[in-house]
């Protein structure tokens, strides 16, 4: 009866542990997504910046030198 009690009692923190962990990842994937879209916006403004400079091909668009 004692080894039942145990393994309910270690069942239910592991419920817990992965219901905290899921919270976590699901902020995460919201965060990420809106530092993507961060990093897209600004992106294209640089593309606009760098085309109204008169320059040809946005920077963006360009390898590294490296490449």
């Amino acid at each position: 009866m004692a080894d039942q009690a145990k393994l309910e009692e270690t069942l239910a923190h592991l419920l817990r542990v992965v219901d905290d962990l899921s919270d976590v990842v699901a902020r995460q994937d919201a965060e990420i997504a809106r530092l993507g879209a961060r990093v897209d916006m600004l992106m294209a403004r640089e593309a606009d910046r760098e085309a109204a400079e008169g320059g040809t091909v946005p920077l963006s668009d360009k390898p590294p030198p490296h490449w």
